[in-house]
């Protein structure tokens, strides 16, 4: 353990599980040798699985009393669940990492050295992303894109949720009133000192990946949303443009009628359907835009809980 003035400290290691009873022994066959210099605890967030994987873990935690569990009544989603374990989580330092093992536990020790020389966020990058099919990797490529053009916060590439926290940004984080969350946006916008270390992202150990594209896209949207107004005042601009153009159609018709009233004119059905179409299209997607700020203004004013807790175990 490298020397420092932040010692005898807890390690927390906060790991979201949803349907993952394949992976949980795995994990900790590599996780627990890395942790073993430290004093630590692993925080399992059951997010409402459907197979054993809850079982299997309190089995676990009959043992080895660092190992602890916190059973969601149903399924929340993985963001939530992180926000549990940050509530859950005594440690001066927190880890967060997913159980698949896409996340190599074996680079933890750089990340608390890192953190023990006065880094408040210590984030994993993937240097290389050789197990992501191609589409996944454009997809994440054109997403940070995206949200950085649009956000005021700039949100660093190429990472997850595999990061460690100092126990000050925990806190900041715990205390936030959000009930629609993005973590990855939240914790680059309270401008703490951050610093990275690399890894090759690896292939998942075992079962199927559950972000399907449809949870990749709300996550999207709700990365957006969370971070940016700009997509209401690019509802505005459209709207500005389309009214523009309908402006200019307005006096061309005008001109047309009444400056040159014997020439032939025949108003064309292509010229009919494409402004017509082109018209609705920019609606919708202004009224989307709009309405997707609502329903965050709604969930946030019924102040419902995040998430329902089942059961502890070791808590």
């Amino acid at each position: 353990m490298p020397t420092s003035s932040k010692k005898n400290f807890l390690i927390s290691v906060v790991i979201p599980v949803f349907n993952e009873e394949k992976n949980i022994s795995l994990l900790l066959q590599r996780l627990l040798p890395v942790l073993q210099p430290y004093s630590y605890e692993a925080i399992f967030i059951d997010d409402g699985s459907g197979d054993k994987t809850a079982s299997l873990i309190k089995n676990l935690a009959k043992k080895e009393k660092r190992i602890k569990l916190v059973s969601f009544q149903r399924n929340f989603g993985h963001q939530q669940a992180l926000a549990a374990g940050y509530q859950y989580a005594k440690g001066e330092a927190v880890i967060s990492m997913d159980s698949d093992l896409q996340d190599p536990p074996e680079i933890i020790p750089r990340m608390i050295e890192k953190w023990q020389n006065g880094v408040e966020i210590v984030y994993a990058r993937r240097s290389r992303r050789e197990a992501d099919t191609f589409f996944k990797k454009m997809t994440a490529l054109w997403f940070y894109k995206l949200i950085n053009f649009l956000s005021d916060t700039p949100i660093p590439e190429n990472i997850g949720d595999f990061r460690l926290l100092d126990r000050k940004v925990v806190n900041f984080l715990n205390q936030l009133p959000e009930r629609s969350i993005f973590l990855r946006g939240l914790v680059a916008w309270g401008g703490f000192t951050e610093d990275y270390v690399y890894f090759d992202r690896e292939k998942r150990a075992g079962g199927k990946t559950h972000y399907t594209l449809m949870k990749m896209f709300n996550f999207a949207i709700d990365g957006i949303t969370s971070f940016s107004i700009k997509p209401l005042r690019l509802a505005i601009v459209l709207g500005f443009f389309t009214s523009s153009l309908g402006f200019l159609g307005i006096f061309y018709a005008l001109y047309r009628r009444l400056f040159l009233p014997h020439q032939y004119w025949v108003t064309g059905w292509t010229a009919l359907f494409v402004s017509v179409m082109f018209m609705g299209g920019i609606q919708l997607l202004s009224i989307g835009i709009i309405s997707e700020y609502i329903g965050k203004i709604y969930q946030q004013i019924q102040q419902r809980p995040r998430y329902l807790v089942k059961e502890t175990v070791n808590l």
